[in-house]
């Protein structure tokens, strides 16, 4: 132990002494994948765009994360993020990137501290390969490229983790109070989803100190009382203020932040229970296949040529591929069926588990050794870190009800870490031949090389044969070479295991660069060569290859042209759509207008894999500005506090980003939050505060009362004289939308 310990030390000194030339080339290969061009992104994520736009204008809107200007809605999650964004933006100006630009140096920053946290402890091309690992991990990147939330959420629990591991080694209890307040941060960013690592914390800190068992209780009690202070700091302030002087606390259905912390984006997204009425995103079979006849009903109405592409596509995306060990593939936002197997399943497996096998050998080597009751080497305790960082989360996604693809950011800290430490680990014990455990670095290369074809498989059509042949037979033959050189130590072999290395490294880094190389979705980030569609699944086989993302919805007021019919919204089941994007998804990754709406609706063109401008307006269902309808309600407004009001986010978020004016979505994010009666809305028309409605039919939720009164009780506005004529317009929400005036005496 002591001999360890001094190896340790003495490794510590040589690595403090010698810059590694190796850390930069690292560093600059994040920096490309999570920088570059993220300049072309002119809205990103339009709903949380729009809610910096607002916060940049008060200080009322910056503490609460106001949505819109007027102060009458919030975002669906905490403010930290957006306050660091509101920040870049009041420093850089108001942009895309520059909203983005906190999250894209993050994503740099968790590769830079995940090289320090294993580096010290399992050396140098420890360090080295868990940083490249982390930067080619492809839902990285994707996410660090939009001004979603989760990059930054990693990023500060890697911090959290440095101030814990720091407490250890310091036996500093002022570091663990640290270590524990950042994770009471990293709640203010996406709730209870950074609690995902306090099993982890919790273990290591029991396992790695030397202290007694009474001191080990009372530090961890104190520390965990703090982070629970900070956690609902920021809540409990928002709760205790009355409802009349704050917005609304979106996407909660009591207008508290804490039922949203605990519900909305807590056991919700396990139970997967996320409507209003208390049912399920789930749908049942039948259900299903009536949406799939749907499907085929409305494509058989389209011109030949549309139909067979809209087909082609639709058998990708609906038909069901099974996994190891049964289940198909599909599911909401193409994240699989539960199951232990679903991080293997297609959506997922491509976006985080490419180097899944390797990681399951390696932890089979680093524990290789472990007696139960101690005494623990340092290695050993860290890599109990990581592996109570691992499990929870993954069993978390493989049961989990309600996530989104790149919530698998959470996993890629502990998957990288065990790849650079397992790395040196299988190494050293094949070079020693040290009995059975010298079987792993081959036996790792080739089942992870054989996961990694699997992966790829599905998108033959898009990459080729020759990438998913050239992996498959490199990593076997690598592997076997490896196998038989056993015996052998010279340079030869030392080469073969970093070829090994780069084969297994080469389809995640493609893999990372497909954001950059087929433009991303900033609404619902996901890496492969579909990433601009953002839902998973094989590339689509659309007419024209550059709109294989999102397909064709405008703004509000555009008129209607030809509608391709793939990618078609359909009609849900029943319950009204809870905290979803605008209209819902069934359980195969297609969209749903609300209300049982039987209107084809497409998704915006603005998803398409190359824009036809510089700039793409990407990242909101509606990310386009109707012009004539601009010009109509500024001509009209006779001093009124909102521009006019809408049903939701989506088509209020580009208005708000547009010209900074206030916009009301009347049911929040979804259009779906019970934040407006019949009574309220007449008290703010006869004050004089809003009197132009614009109805698509989108999110109507718990406010069909309200949009009822608004028809009774309004004049509509001729469409001649708002409505967009353009020729390439497309389909709007649910069909066209329709104006409304209403004035109250």
């Amino acid at each position: 132990m002591k001999h360890m310990n001094s190896e340790v030390k003495e490794e510590r000194t040589s690595n403090k002494k010698r810059i590694d030339l190796f850390l930069g080339p690292i560093v600059l290969i994040a920096a490309f994948l999570n920088l570059f061009k993220i300049w072309t992104d002119e809205y990103a994520n339009a709903y949380y765009t729009a809610a910096v736009k607002s916060m940049l204008q008060s200080f009322h809107n910056f503490f609460y994360a106001s949505f819109d200007p007027g102060g009458y809605v919030t975002i669906d999650k905490p403010p930290v993020v957006f306050w660091i964004q509101t920040i870049s933006a009041k420093i850089f100006g108001f942009h895309g990137w520059s909203v983005i630009l906190p999250q894209a140096l993050a994503g740099i920053g968790s590769v830079l501290l995940l090289y320090v946290l294993v580096k010290r402890t399992f050396g140098v091309w420890a360090g080295r390969f868990a940083a490249l690992a982390m930067a080619l991990t492809p839902i990285v990147p994707a996410v660090s490229r939009t001004n979603n939330i989760d990059s930054m959420l990693v990023f500060t629990l890697l911090v959290a983790t440095w101030m814990l591991f720091r407490a250890v080694r310091t036996a500093k209890f002022g570091w663990v109070l640290a270590a524990f307040a950042m994770i009471g941060v990293a709640f203010n960013m996406k709730m209870l989803q950074a609690y995902m690592v306090l099993p982890a914390f919790y273990v290591f800190y029991v396992v790695a100190t030397k202290i007694t068992w009474k001191k080990k209780i009372a530090f961890l009690t104190t520390a965990t009382a703090l982070m629970l202070a900070v956690s609902v700091s920021w809540a409990v302030v928002v709760d205790s203020t009355s409802a009349d002087k704050r917005p609304y606390m979106g996407s909660s259905q009591t207008n508290s932040v804490l039922e949203l912390a605990f519900g909305y984006n807590g056991i919700n997204r396990l139970t997967g229970n996320t409507s209003v009425t208390g049912s399920s995103h789930k749908q049942p079979a039948q259900a299903q296949q009536q949406t799939a006849s749907s499907e085929t009903k409305q494509t058989s109405n389209s011109n030949a040529e549309s139909s067979q592409s809209s087909n082609q596509s639709k058998s990708s995306s609906v038909k069901k591929m099974q996994a190891p060990g049964g289940g198909n593939q599909n599911g909401m936002f193409n994240t699989g069926n539960p199951g232990p197997f679903r991080l293997f399943q297609k959506g997922l497996s491509d976006q985080i588990s490419w180097l899944l096998p390797f990681v399951i050998f390696s932890i089979v080597g680093l524990f290789a050794r472990v007696k139960f009751k101690g005494p623990y080497t340092t290695k050993q305790k860290e890599s109990l870190f990581w592996l109570a960082w691992l499990l929870p989360v993954a069993v978390f996604f493989s049961i989990a009800g309600f996530f989104h693809q790149y919530y698998l950011i959470m996993l890629a800290p502990p998957i990288a870490a065990f790849a650079g430490a397992g790395a040196v680990a299988l190494w050293s014990m094949y070079k020693q031949r040290n009995g059975w455990k010298s079987w792993l670095l081959p036996g790792g290369i080739l089942t992870t090389a054989a996961l990694q074809v699997y992966i790829m498989s599905p998108y033959v059509s898009s990459i080729g044969v020759a990438p998913i042949a050239g992996v498959g037979a490199l990593g076997v033959s690598l592997a076997l070479v490896l196998a038989v050189r056993k015996e052998r130590k010279n340079s030869v072999t030392n080469y073969l295991g970093v070829a090994a290395m780069v084969v297994l490294l080469a389809m995640p880094a493609y893999w990372a660069m497909t954001p950059i190389i087929y433009g991303g979705n900033s609404m619902l980030p996901a890496a492969g060569p579909d990433s601009s569609s953002g839902m998973g699944g094989p590339p689509s086989t659309a007419t024209n290859s550059k709109q294989s993302g999102f397909n064709g919805m405008q703004p509000p007021g555009s008129s209607s042209g030809n509608s391709s019919s793939n990618n078609q919204m359909q009609p849900p089941t029943g319950s009204s759509n809870g905290g979803q994007m605008p209209g819902g998804l069934s359980n195969n990754g297609q969209m749903q207008p609300p209300n049982g709406s039987s209107n084809s609706v497409q998704m915006p063109n603005s998803f398409s894999n190359k824009s036809s401008s510089s700039k793409r307006k990407s990242g909101g269902m509606n990310a386009e500005v109707n012009k004539k309808l601009l010009n109509y309600l500024t001509k009209n407004n006779t001093g009124e506090k909102y521009l006019f009001a809408t049903t939701d986010s989506t088509s209020a978020a580009p208005y708000i980003i547009k010209t900074g004016k206030p916009v009301m979505a009347m049911g929040g994010f979804s259009g779906s939050d019970p934040i407006l009666t019949v009574s309220k809305l007449k008290a703010m028309i006869k004050k004089g505060e809003v009197k132009y409605f614009y109805l698509s039919g989108m999110g109507k939720g718990g406010q069909s009362d309200v949009i009822t009164w608004i028809k009774e009780n309004s004049k509509e506005i001729p469409s001649s004289k708002w409505q967009s004529t353009s020729s390439s317009s497309q389909q709007g929400p649910s069909g066209n939308g329709t104006l409304y005036e209403i004035t109250l005496k």
